[in-house]
């Protein structure tokens, strides 16, 4: 097992993964525009919370399989399954008082520097250059893309987020961007966690599913207490029900198989391809206009991809990329 996802045709497969579960995610801007009435906590807490449920189900032969194991490593599980539990809310949350373009660059920009800092002192991984550079690509991309003007990926609904124009002037746009740094830590954390059970042993389905499914328990009560709304009519049911199944089911599905196979640093490096769908349906389906600022970030996002993603090649690297390993880091043949 470990030398298959070290093994480059396996990283790439996985990078692959989380490009499909990106555009997965990316669609869910464009959804929550058609339940308008529905809170960001809502739309949150039905779309992880009913997602994770459905993930934990899907994994329930996995998870009674590795009981065991999933039990003796409970603090790693309990800390998934509390980041995901926070990440929803703290990310609609974000965009809801600091703006949708600021929420979202904070959020998802965080996420991949977050990622490697927690492998950097948590696994002592180093960062190579390789993912330096497209890392920095990425998020630069993602900030031209936010701040150009466009509400990128879940952006709830024009009634949940307020206008960016004096955003900044009072205190709740500042509230809103240390939430959207809680919300990029914690989507770094649970990618983390997974990935640190899957490499102890644990099937990405087995650790994917007892996190999100742990996760989606703890959502429960928020969704109770703020999901009324989705019951008014069944267009607003349908965006739940889109919402938990297609972006975060399948969606996560996809990414906990690639995220076993390139590092959480990678896949949430990968993941920022998120905001150039989410730009993209909203100007051909929602009718916004993207400025030309826009589409140099989305072009930057793109560019970025080509150097984060694995090649194929022969286990042995040429001498001028020393952190390649690093940059996708699977098992390593002495230790995990």
């Amino acid at each position: 097992m470990n030398t298959s996802r070290s093994h480059p045709k396996a990283q790439l497969w996985g990078a692959m993964s989380i490009v499909a579960a990106s555009v997965l995610w990316g669609t869910t801007g464009t959804a929550a525009t058609f339940a308008p009435a529905v809170s960001p906590l809502a739309i949150g807490a039905v779309a992880m919370g009913l997602g994770g449920l459905l993930q934990a189900l899907f994994a329930a032969r996995h998870i009674a399989v590795q009981s065991g194991s999933l039990l003796e490593r409970w603090r790693l599980l309990s800390l998934g399954a509390a980041a995901v539990a926070t990440y929803p809310l703290a990310f609609y949350s974000s965009m809801h008082l600091s703006g949708v373009a600021v929420g979202t660059v904070v959020s998802i920009g965080s996420a991949p520097v977050a990622a490697a800092l927690i492998e950097r002192f948590a696994d002592r991984k180093p960062l190579s250059r390789r993912w330096i550079l497209g890392a920095l690509l990425g998020v630069s991309g993602s900030a031209l893309l936010s701040l150009a003007g466009h509400a990128p990926a879940g952006s709830v609904s024009p009634a949940a987020a307020p206008a960016a124009a004096g955003a900044f002037t009072d205190w709740g746009s500042t509230v809103g961007i240390l939430l959207g740094l809680l919300a990029g830590t914690t989507y770094a954390l649970y990618s983390w966690a997974a990935h640190r059970l899957t490499g102890q042993g644990v099937t990405p389905r087995a650790a994917m599913g007892s996190i999100f499914g742990l996760g989606g328990l703890l959502l429960m009560p928020v969704l109770a207490l703020t999901g009324g709304p989705l019951l008014e009519s069944w267009g607003y049911a349908g965006v739940g029900a889109y919402m938990a199944v297609v972006p975060m089911f399948a969606g996560y599905l996809l990414f906990g198989w690639g995220l076993a196979r390139v590092g959480a640093s990678t896949a949430t490096s990968i993941s920022l391809l998120e905001t150039v769908v989410a730009a993209v349906l909203a100007v051909l389906v929602v009718g916004e206009r993207l400025p030309a600022l826009g589409w140099l970030g989305a072009a930057v996002v793109l560019a970025s991809l080509f150097i984060l993603t694995p090649r194929t090649r022969p286990a042995a690297e040429p001498k001028g990329t020393p952190g390649l390993a690093a940059a996708m880091p699977g098992p390593r043949p002495t230790k995990q």
